[in-house]
């Protein structure tokens, strides 16, 4: 198989590589976390002039028809620079979704402002006891005139405290964990009904608990047919996290072998020491481990839904172990300054520790993955 990137993915590359390195230092980083919603405004205006915004959306819907490469190409240099944007919220999860789902009068009036950068999104999918299965669904959603009428809890969404909209899961018909009457819905969170409570995630990032009581929704695409689109999209979600663990934990190897280089202990760089050189490849063989499986999800994602699915799970397995291993072999070779606020491995590992839990932990996936059928 050629894994060589086309003139078109090169460029790509070339770009967000370069916009990440000139952009997005950790000094910088830092003071876009202190920002009103917690991502550099610029830096998401930035985005959307260049048209990374558009990238994963259908010419159609005015986006350029990326595939999952496309998506691994931006979020491993995201992974890089640890940046704080609402990309995968936004573009990847709410857009996504969206743009499965939506009529096209409902895309033209929300994909527009996305791919501009004047409006972001979030999924709300995930509730406080269905842990990390996203058809265990409470919410319920009673037809009324002209809307439906949404009640229930969502847990952890991503960056659901400062999204515009918000796209929200819930149940027309169905007990928990079934597949049928599984719906989308489009809703205003500035509404009465709907109350959002914003936190910060130990990474950086930001996150809320959503309630509903008798929110007023736009259903989004057939009454009971979104848990399908629902799977597709979470896949190119862990593609995305997948992708942007592997910028970070290449970013950490990179530190952590500098800081080898020029930490001296007896006179002598710590790097010399075969015990430290040994954890260093041992980090390194992790690394390319997890490339070529981000590489394998990244071009799974066309395939028929139990085929994807597995491959997807496998490499958020193999990714999130990896991720650990790394984040872990870097704090102990930097030591107790590795622990800190200012030391920019700190960051890198809490970003690992949290993909790892974000769309479901390895463990999960692991279940999954055993509980799939192997592609014939």
């Amino acid at each position: 198989m050629d894994f060589t990137l086309n003139d078109e993915q090169r460029m790509l590359d070339d770009t967000v590589t370069r916009l990440v390195r000139e952009r997005y230092t950790f000094e910088q980083r830092t003071r876009y976390g202190k920002e009103a919603r917690g991502f550099g405004a610029e830096m998401w205006a930035l985005l959307a002039e260049l048209g990374l915004l558009s990238v994963p959306f259908a010419e159609e819907d005015g986006g350029i028809g990326g595939s999952g490469v496309e998506l691994m190409i931006l979020h491993q240099a995201f992974g890089r620079g640890l940046t704080l944007e609402p990309y995968l919220a936004t573009v990847v999860l709410g857009g996504g979704l969206l743009a499965r789902l939506g009529s096209p009068a409902q895309r033209e009036a929300v994909l527009p402002g996305i791919i501009s950068g004047e409006t972001t999104l979030a999924l709300a999918y995930a509730e406080p006891a269905g842990r990390y299965d996203p058809l265990w669904i409470e919410t319920r959603a009673e037809p009324t005139a002209g809307a439906h009428r949404l009640t229930g809890r969502k847990a952890v969404v991503l960056h659901g405290d400062t999204a515009d909209r918000l796209v929200i899961t819930a149940r027309t018909a169905g007990k928990p964990g079934e597949r049928a009457g599984v719906s989308a819905f489009l809703v205003d969170p500035a509404q009465p009904g709907v109350s959002v409570r914003g936190y910060a995630t130990i990474d950086g990032l930001r996150a809320a608990e959503v309630m509903l009581d008798g929110a007023a929704a736009e259903l989004l695409g057939e009454d009971g047919g979104a848990a399908d689109a629902l799977e597709a999209v979470l896949a190119a979600g862990c593609v995305a996290l997948c992708a942007e663990a592997v910028g970070a934990m290449d970013a950490a190897c990179e530190l952590t072998l500098d800081y080898l280089k020029t930490r001296t202990q007896f006179g002598a760089p710590i790097g010399r020491f075969q015990v430290l050189q040994h954890r260093m490849v041992d980090m390194r063989i992790a690394l390319e481990q997890a490339r070529s499986m981000a590489i394998l999800a990244a071009c799974s994602l066309h395939l028929p839904a139990a085929e994807r699915e597995r491959k997807v799970a496998a490499a958020k397995v193999l990714i999130g172990n990896a991720g650990r291993l790394i984040a872990e072999q870097a704090i102990q070779m930097h030591g107790g300054m590795g622990m800190t606020e200012e030391a920019a491995i700190s960051h890198y590992a809490k970003r690992l520790v949290m993909i790892d839990h974000w769309l479901g932990d390895s463990d999960h996936h692991l279940a999954r993955f055993a509980a799939l059928p192997a592609a014939a």
